[in-house]
């Protein structure tokens, strides 16, 4: 079979793909009296860091960090519905 070619035969699961992906790249911080708190990814911990320090600093003010960092969660989040989406279609095919 050529590499180009699909094997259906072996049909996947894209959705859980996707899923299994995305729960990956995350993991959830246990404490005791909260419970489970999701912990982001490295780089996004790092971004908002960086955010912070900014503000800290008086690089930039306070509420334009915080539209930044709102505009920055949103496309994270627009980026994750695209995911999904290419899974769904991936499922279709």
């Amino acid at each position: 079979m050529s590499q180009n070619t699909v094997d259906r035969t072996n049909p996947v699961d894209h959705r859980a793909v996707v899923e299994s992906v995305r729960s990956a790249r995350s993991f959830e911080l246990e404490l005791p009296i909260v419970g489970s708190i999701p912990v982001p990814p490295p780089e996004q911990i790092a971004y908002f860091a960086v955010m912070g320090l900014m503000v800290a600093f008086e690089i930039i003010e306070w509420p334009v960090a915080v539209t930044i960092a709102a505009g920055h969660l949103l496309a994270t989040e627009q980026h994750n519905h695209v995911l999904e989406e290419i899974g769904e279609a991936l499922e279709g095919v």
